[in-house]
């Protein structure tokens, strides 16, 4: 029976843009008439997989998302000694393997999400190929080279799509969605100057540059949901591995925010509620708490969304296990928000 996890955390963000659309604004959207700020999920994803979590606690465990296989492949023989010509054309049969090649170069046309290991047999297979032996053709080379189960630990969670060899894609163990304020928000303008510090007030008293900006802030809802099983087989049936994924899932989804204009507004917020939830049942989000916007504040988020979460549960007859971490009433920590996800997973549990 598959074992789901379920996230549903309230943050709290400060003026600021961590996301910004195409004019360089903050996302938005508009729900149950309410318009509201907004974090993709693609953001979002990114990250987590940047975050410390990750870096440290998943060292060796995380892929690489790349147009440049090959070119980087090419690079590294280059500086072994082999000669141009036959770096380009070792890296290149391999690095088509991911995906189709731009014309006159080693880039890939689009971006490939490649593991560890995968990166380990590149290597291997061209220094075979240096040392005299021919790169396997076609689906021998995809055979040797990809993977459909290893040890990357985002790329089990996140999934990935080789258009060319889609027997070798990856289903995601994990689902990310929209982050998005509780209630009414929209975007502010502000409009800034700089000063050029050589220029004179003889010369000219006027601002050296000018310029727009769009800011917002809210609490922002955002859920997860990771299919626990599946995790475990797209790591090959590593459960330890499993669980580590899990609790550095917890502790980034609690702490990682968006970059974007994080030098001009310092946004470093923390989640100031979570609430995790294991189970078989089938998933279910409590977006519903907010389709209709509550005051902007977080202690009515947290009571619309624990609200939903049991009458959902009454009209399902469902239940599931419940770990709550409340930092203004000072209730859990985010250490045993990561411990109850992970309970379970490992082998031993």
């Amino acid at each position: 029976m598959t074992t789901f996890i379920q996230f549903h955390l309230l943050t709290t963000y400060p003026l600021s843009n961590p996301n910004r659309d195409d004019q360089g604004r903050p996302k938005q959207a508009l729900i149950g008439g309410s318009p509201r700020l907004r974090i993709s999920s693609q953001s979002l994803k990114r990250a987590i997989r940047e975050s410390s979590y990750f870096a440290q606690d998943l060292a060796g465990h995380t892929g690489t998302r790349t147009r440049r296989l090959a070119t980087e492949l090419k690079k590294e023989l280059i500086e072994q000694g082999v000669s141009e010509t036959e770096a380009q054309t070792i890296s290149t049969g391999i690095g088509a393997t991911f995906s189709k090649l731009e014309k006159d170069s080693t880039n890939a046309t689009t971006l490939a999400f490649i593991s560890p290991d995968e990166w380990a047999l590149a290597r291997e297979l061209a220094a075979k190929a240096v040392a005299g032996d021919e790169l396997p053709k076609d689906k021998d080379l995809k055979k040797a080279l990809l993977r459909r189960a290893d040890g990357a630990v985002d790329i089990a969670m996140f999934g990935r799509m080789l258009a060319d060899s889609p027997e070798y894609n990856r289903d995601a163990a994990v689902q990310v969605a929209h982050a998005f304020t509780t209630h009414r928000a929209q975007v502010q303008d502000d409009w800034f100057t700089a000063v050029d510090d050589l220029k004179t007030r003889e010369e000219d008293s006027g601002a050296g540059h000018l310029g727009e900006h769009g800011f917002g802030s809210g609490v922002y809802y955002l859920y997860a949901c990771v299919n626990e099983d599946l995790l475990v087989e797209n790591l090959m049936g590593d459960r330890e591995l499993a669980a580590k994924g899990i609790e550095s899932l917890a502790r980034a989804l609690a702490t990682a925010t968006p970059k974007g204009k994080q030098n001009s507004h310092a946004h470093h917020p923390r989640a100031g509620f979570i609430r995790v939830e294991r189970g078989p049942q089938q998933p279910r989000d409590l977006s519903g708490a907010f389709h209709k916007a509550v005051p902007a504040d977080e202690r009515a988020s947290i009571t619309a969304l624990t609200e939903m979460a049991k009458k959902i549960d009454r009209a399902y007859d469902t239940s599931y296990d419940v770990m709550v971490m409340d930092v203004a009433q000072e209730q859990g920590s985010l250490s045993e928000i990561a411990t109850f996800a992970a309970r379970g997973t490992r082998a031993d549990d």
